[in-house]
């Protein structure tokens, strides 16, 4: 971790002390602690294990010298909204009604407007500022947010689009939470765009997701911000009894991208599915880290990621499923495979089991390679060009994961990015 005395972390802290960010629905316990682990502990480096591929000290230094926070009002959502669904528009983490999709059956809101009795419950029991310096930022510096509360069975799936909107060098902490009462049902969508030529913007956004008994979430988020983007998306999941947690994260843009992803399976019965698709190009660094802590017994969860990399780009994967003592009669599975398409991209997968229960069926693996080369010929021995032969191969490498998304108009679009990232 870097030495606060250099001042890359004191910078960020007065810049987001003096640019109007008020917390005031954030716990004053939580917002001290928070502050206090970002100037003790700074950001994370190559130095740190959990960072090791991702340096964001680096990236701070290199962009982020100077913040001037100026947002540009200039908007043109249309066009990314999806039709059928409920869509919520947040601009550099501000909810925007007017912009929005009346929510029906659901309540919505700000944060600042949200129920003081529920966020007294949830707001900041689930992400742990002691634990990151992001969920650490966050917390201290999120100046607005988005509170979802689904009670009953969201007819419509919910569209939860994230627009990165500015004139200047800009850091933003939007939070979200997201609670799904006893024997709810929701599908959520998240997609992430940055407005025209952004300048360097660092966008640090938080989630908290509360499963509560037998309620089930499916979540999709679609990553396909501009390339001066830098994106840490920290995701704090927690499932009860009989819950049910399924979330596909797709990334086809951003200069770099860290998606922090934890799920704890907190009752018996509960299950979380984690599934995740990358392409990356030039020098985009993806780096997607899960954490899946089975504290109960007869819990399920499954990984499955791949990615593919291109000119000199770098995906990672760093996976971990932690089974408690008292977790037994476990069921965990997880997958990382990938696919190199050039000689200078880079991939860096690490899956891992940390095991302390005796009754468990847990396994991991990974792959890493070129495309085929005898199914190559195969297709080519039958008179498709190179190139398309190969597009078929990545096509037909990544239709496991496209195929899990059940909304019929997002995975056109997941589809069309896929094939234009190629």
């Amino acid at each position: 971790m870097i030495d606060t005395k250099t001042n890359i972390t004191q910078t960020i802290i007065d810049s987001l002390s003096t640019s109007g960010n008020k917390v005031s629905f954030m716990p004053d316990a939580s917002v001290l602690d928070a502050v206090r682990f970002l100037e003790e502990k700074g950001i994370p480096n190559a130095k740190h294990e959990e960072y090791k591929y991702c340096n964001l000290e680096a990236v701070f230094r290199r962009d982020f010298k100077s913040i001037s926070n100026q947002f540009s009002s200039q908007l043109g959502v249309a066009g990314h909204k999806l039709a059928g669904c409920i869509n919520l528009v947040l601009v550099n983490g501000t909810y925007h009604a007017e912009l929005s999709d009346k929510a029906e059956g659901i309540t919505v809101s700000t944060l600042h407007e949200a129920d003081k009795a529920i966020l007294a419950k949830h707001l900041s029991r689930y992400a742990d500022v002691n634990a990151d310096a992001f969920v650490a930022m966050n917390t201290a510096f999120c100046s607005s947010g988005l509170f979802i509360h689904i009670r009953g069975v969201a007819e419509k799936p919910i569209h939860i689009l994230n627009v990165i909107s500015a004139n200047g060098i800009s850091l933003v902490n939007p939070r979200q939470l997201i609670i799904a009462e006893k024997n709810a049902e929701a599908t959520l969508i998240e997609s992430f765009i940055s407005e025209g030529d952004a300048p360097a913007v660092f966008h640090n956004h938080l989630t908290e997701i509360f499963v509560d008994e037998n309620a089930k979430i499916k979540s999709y988020r679609l990553q396909q911000e501009g390339s001066k983007v830098t994106q840490v998306n920290t995701t704090e999941a927690i499932v009860k009894r009989y819950g049910n947690y399924t979330t596909n994260t797709f990334t086809f843009g951003g200069s770099l991208v860290r998606n922090n992803l934890h799920v704890v399976l907190a009752d018996d019965h509960g299950e979380a599915h984690l599934n995740g698709l990358f392409v990356t190009g030039g020098s985009q660094l993806v780096d997607n880290h899960t954490l899946v802590d089975h504290q109960k017994p007869n819990c399920e969860s499954n990984e499955l990621y791949k990615g593919i990399a291109k000119d000199k780009s770098t995906g990672i994967f760093n996976g971990k499923i932690f089974v408690r003592k008292d977790a037994q009669k476990t069921n965990a599975y997880q997958s990382s495979k990938n696919i190199l398409l050039s000689d200078d991209a880079t991939i860096n997968t690490k899956p891992q089991l940390e095991i302390y229960a005796d009754d468990v069926k847990c396994s991991h693996g990974t792959s890493t390679g070129k495309v085929d080369e005898n199914a190559l010929f195969y297709l080519k021995a039958r008179g498709i060009g190179d190139a398309s032969a190969r597009r078929l191969l990545l096509q037909a490498f990544a239709q496991e994961l496209i195929e899990k998304v059940e909304v019929e108009v997002l995975q056109e679009r997941i589809l069309y990015l896929f094939e234009k990232a190629l």
